[in-house]
């Protein structure tokens, strides 16, 4: 069935300029003039109801907590030490895990700018362990899928990230894994639609 037949808006309200509290609309400049502004269409961060697209608008909805939330997501994603590659496989895992459409379609997109292989996509997206040969790539998706299903990292794995990425890349590992649950739970909660023409991945599951 097409999307665009089938859509239905989010469960929540959006939050538009014209109507926000001054608080409500700190959030909105911050995140349509912030680093994300940089690396995406402004067609990508604000719905055709004319609130923030994807989890942004929940963000809205609580100024207080939304503040901390969009901060720790643009340092995670702009100012971290993971390569991106590596922290855009993570998210994806986390967005399987989920089956979070809009995660998905977002960050394989970024994912590819970063040059992450088809064929590994299209492997995370089936759950099954991709073929990365670069070590921390690996790693990463080891240590979100280890802690996506059992909340530990394996032994063996977190000696290996000790040596190649560190405790501050595994802090950083571990928070970014914990931080897109929390976006996938405010995506699925809130049934966050996609944009119009985008079409679901995970159907049926």
């Amino acid at each position: 069935m097409s999307l665009d037949r089938d859509r239905r808006p989010s469960r929540l309200s959006p939050v538009i300029p014209e109507t926000a509290t001054p608080q409500q609309r700190a959030i909105i400049d911050a995140i349509l003039g912030g680093d994300r502004a940089q690396d995406r269409s402004m067609l990508d961060l604000v719905d055709e109801r004319g609130g923030l697209a994807g989890p942004f608008n929940a963000w809205a909805h609580r100024p207080d907590l939304g503040e901390f939330i969009h901060r720790l997501g643009e340092r995670l994603r702009y100012h971290g030490q993971l390569p991106a590659a590596a922290r855009e496989i993570a998210i994806l895992a986390v967005g399987v895990k989920w089956m979070a459409e809009f995660e998905w379609w977002a960050h394989a997109r970024v994912a590819r700018r970063e040059g992450v292989d088809e064929g590994v996509l299209n492997a995370i997206l089936a759950g099954e362990r991709p073929s990365l040969p670069d070590p921390i790539e690996r790693l990463a998706y080891d240590i979100a899928v280890d802690l996506l299903h059992r909340g530990r990292i394996e032994r063996r794995a977190y000696e290996e990230a000790l040596e190649r990425i560190g405790e501050s890349g595994l802090v950083e590992l571990v928070v970014l894994v914990g931080f897109y649950c929390t976006v996938c739970f405010a995506l699925n909660a809130f049934e966050v639609p996609l944009p119009p023409g985008e079409e679901p991945v995970f159907g049926d599951r």
